[in-house]
Formats: C-alpha cells, structure tokens, sequence
C-alpha cells in the first residue's frame, strides 16, 4: 500500500465498470444503480460508496466496492445497446489531498484546477506528465486519481518529486 504522508495515498480496491449506453440505457440502469447519472457533463454523482463519474457522451466510469455484484445492470441492460466493462483490475485510485493539492496536481496537468474553475464533483479525463489518468475533485482540497495500474509508480514518483520543490 502506498503510503507518502497525509498527502497522497492508495485508495482501498472497488470495483470499476465503464458503461457507454444512450439515455435509454442510462434510465434502465439508474433503477439499479443508486448514484444514478449526472445530466452535467464532467460531474459525478455519489450515493455512499458508489459513484458515476461522466467521462465522455454517453460514457461513464461506475466505482463501487471490491466484489460488488453488478449483474442487476447487466440485467437492467438485457434490452438496451451498451457496453458495460469490468475494468476493476486495470486501475489503482489515488487521493491527493492537503492545502498544496492543487499545485502538485498542477506540476504534472495542465489544467486549471482553481475550484472557480474546476470545482468539487467536476471530473474529466486527462493527462497527468505522460500518463492518462481520471481526475475527480472530492473536496476543497481533496482529489481522486484514477491511475492505469502500469503508470502508477511514474506518477507517485512524478508526484513526489513536484512535492520535494
């Protein structure tokens, strides 16, 4: 488990699905799917430990806890157009939090992650130095980075290093 102070740590495992459907799809999951589905695009939604974070048109990443069984969706989806792909093993989530949460994000990211811009909820592809990565703002300071498992020791080590200037 990765460890670096208060400020950055490995997130427990849970459970990751990508979902592409329309809204037709999305009305046939949400009976199933407590957080439901932001309307706002580059939101998520949070209902407890379960989260949808929109990635894209009709794209969505679905975090819940490790072993949770999704085939109430699967089922729920039986008659819709979908994709719906356990990625749970792909990726290790990330918290960095802390009163210079933005500016070590910013020494990797291009974007602007003042809150007026990047408020809390707002989420978004991205890149972080050369890796792709999920950023979800959590909190004030709080962010959730969900990293491919292959580029987290480049960007814990890339995070560190913008933390020691």
């Amino acid at each position: 488990m990765l460890e670096s102070g208060d400020w950055l740590r490995e997130l427990p495992a849970v459970m990751r699905l990508i979902f592409q459907g329309d809204r037709l799809a999305r009305a046939a999951v949400a009976r199933e799917w407590a957080p439901g589905f932001s309307t706002t695009a580059c939101r998520a939604t949070q209902d407890g430990d379960r989260a949808s974070l929109w990635l894209g048109p009709d794209e969505f990443l679905l975090l819940a806890p490790a072993n949770t069984d999704y085939a109430a969706l699967r089922s729920a989806l039986r008659n819709s157009p979908h994709s719906l792909v356990d990625v749970s093993h792909r990726q290790i989530g990330l918290e960095v939090r802390g009163p210079h949460s933005v500016e070590r994000l910013n020494g990797g990211c291009a974007l602007d992650l003042d809150e007026s811009q990047f408020p809390v909820g707002m989420c978004t592809r991205t890149l972080f130095a050369k890796a792709d990565i999920v950023l979800w703002r959590t909190g004030i300071e709080t962010f959730h980075l969900e990293v491919w498992r292959s580029f987290l020791p480049y960007t814990t080590a890339m995070l560190r290093e913008i933390a020691r200037c």
